[in-house]
């Protein structure tokens, strides 16, 4: 039961966040967070699939973290590796998304897509399956080499930024305030989220106690 809760909820959280991701996407002339400009950027140069390439990196890195620390590596890091690439992929090719437009509304949809990454995301983190590809990557790295996880964040997603604006992915003025939006939503949903699940579970576990003590 407590697993099909966490599960469940994971499930939900990469939906959501996918459809951010994609949201974001649809508007990516204003700039798009550094790991999606890889993407776009490797999509248009070499083709295949947005939502393909992010499965791609995801499993490369999984790989890395893997050699490197393998406690970050949870059976959730691989599904997340692969539906949040299907899902990408899912929304942008049923075109049920709003349209770019080069008017004020897309900074609307943009920043909607950013709301909706940030609380994707710390919905499928606070149900404890497994670290996403990215987030286990450089938590291994920073084990490794002992630095601060910010530090490791900032230059990971500096190099990241380099490869794709290099690419010709789509780097403007919401790709360096990205996650100064989302972040804060993240953190406020994870731990909003964690308590939630953490409760449920304990009452859970409660009922099933005296359950069998009867």
């Amino acid at each position: 039961m407590i697993q099909t809760m966490r599960w469940t909820i994971f499930l939900l959280g990469v939906m959501i966040f996918s459809l951010g991701i994609s949201t974001a996407i649809r508007v990516q002339y204003l700039g798009v967070h550094p790991w999606d400009v890889l993407n776009v950027g490797l999509y248009e140069k070499v083709g295949f699939s947005i939502g393909t390439w992010n499965i791609i990196i995801s499993v490369l890195l999984i790989i890395i973290s893997w050699i490197l620390d393998k406690s970050y590596i949870r059976i959730g890091t691989f599904f997340n590796a692969i539906l949040v690439g299907l899902f990408v992929d899912f929304y942008l090719w049923t075109d049920i998304l709003p349209v770019t437009t080069h008017t004020w509304t897309d900074i609307f949809i943009m920043i909607s897509g950013i709301i909706i990454m940030g609380v994707g995301g710390g919905i499928y983190n606070a149900a404890g399956v497994g670290s996403g590809p990215r987030d286990g990557f450089m938590l291994s790295i920073s084990d490794k080499l002992h630095a601060p996880i910010g530090r490791i964040r900032i230059i990971t997603e500096s190099t990241v930024l380099v490869l794709g604006l290099l690419l010709g992915g789509p780097v403007f003025f919401f790709t360096f305030i990205f996650t100064f939006i989302q972040s804060p939503i993240f953190q406020y949903t994870y731990k909003r989220c964690k308590y939630k699940i953490d409760h449920i579970e304990t009452r859970l576990l409660q009922k099933q106690s005296r359950n069998l003590g009867a």
